[in-house]
């Protein structure tokens, strides 16, 4: 990309909410992506860069969080500004205050906003509501900044990222549908194993398809694990069951037990593939502990990478 192209793009983002991947092209994921990789050589190399001096961003939280909380308030920190933790306690969002009236007073305050909420429609409100930047920091439709950061994980693991498989095993939840999505927009091969009852939403599915269609990428979905896994360059797996769906641990054990990525199951992945998982992860559950603490698994760097694909994301929207 020329110094024009990325300038152009640079100024396209400035303002801009980020939702969910749908919303951005292939070129502006991978605008954020490089962005990201060079943040970071910033970080490690001790080189300042706070083109966020002075702003301000909000941090409203209605779920808990270890990586978002901490990624997103080390990552203002070290781009110049200042992160506002916000928990649902702190809000009149408990008293009944409409989302609509919140995004507007905030907008008054704060830079930028970011949430990490239930459902997915309280996002959108949100940002319908704001006059400033708009982050989705999780819901239970979509997660965002952790496929981002997972595509920065894997492009420089692996140098590239069109025509790369993924596998992903397990519950069609939030972080699938993120990962089908980005998946799509760059041009990758994805298949997702599920059990019968726990498939991506059909939305998100056709969405991705579509988009698949148009990057030279697929999508695979299927109940064998094997089919799956196959020839894969990326296993990816989640826990079985996410934050909100704990009373349904135990049917989910039951539905799941088949589904576990194993030793014998990346058997059948290329030697030299990448096990990744958003965390926190359950050993003994939905992997074992062979494959998240063995030689191929990349669960740290994807944790790591929060920080630096986060920044991306502030200084592009915020800066």
């Amino acid at each position: 990309m020329s110094d024009i192209a990325i300038q152009d793009m640079a100024a396209s983002l400035k303002g801009r909410d980020f939702l969910g991947l749908v919303d951005y092209t292939p070129e502006e994921i991978r605008y954020l992506l490089d962005l990201a990789i060079d943040l970071k050589k910033k970080q490690k190399s001790g080189q300042p860069f706070q083109p966020l001096k002075g702003k301000t961003l909000g941090m409203i939280f209605e779920k808990s969080s270890t990586r978002t909380r901490v990624s997103f308030e080390v990552g203002m920190y070290q781009l110049g500004g200042h992160a506002l933790f916000l928990s649902k306690n702190d809000l009149q969002l408990g008293r009944g205050e409409t989302i609509w009236d919140t995004a507007q007073t905030m907008s008054r305050y704060l830079d930028g906003i970011m949430i990490r909420t239930y459902a997915h429609r309280t996002v959108i409100d949100l940002a319908r509501g704001a006059t400033v930047p708009v982050i989705n920091g999780l819901t239970d439709r979509s997660h965002p900044c952790q496929a981002l950061a997972d595509y920065q994980t894997v492009l420089e693991r692996k140098g590239k990222l069109q025509g790369l498989k993924i596998a992903y095993i397990g519950d069609g939840n939030n972080m699938v549908h993120s990962l089908m999505m980005g998946a799509a927009k760059l041009g990758m091969h994805m298949a997702v194993a599920s059990p019968e009852g726990y498939d991506p939403d059909p939305e998100v599915v056709k969405n991705s398809r579509e988009n698949a269609a148009l990057t030279g990428g697929s999508l695979l979905l299927t109940r064998d694990t094997r089919e799956a896994i196959e020839n894969a360059d990326v296993v990816y797996t989640d826990v079985w069951a996410s934050m909100g769906f704990e009373s349904e641990q135990a049917a989910r054990e039951i539905a799941f037990k088949n589904y576990q990525v194993n030793e014998e199951m990346t058997s059948y992945a290329k030697k030299d593939y990448l096990f990744m998982h958003c965390l926190p992860a359950h050993r003994g559950e939905e992997v074992s502990e062979g494959v998240i603490d063995g030689p191929n698994s990349i669960i740290f760097d994807q944790a790591e990478n929060r920080l630096h694909a986060q920044k991306a994301v502030m200084a592009a929207l915020m800066s």
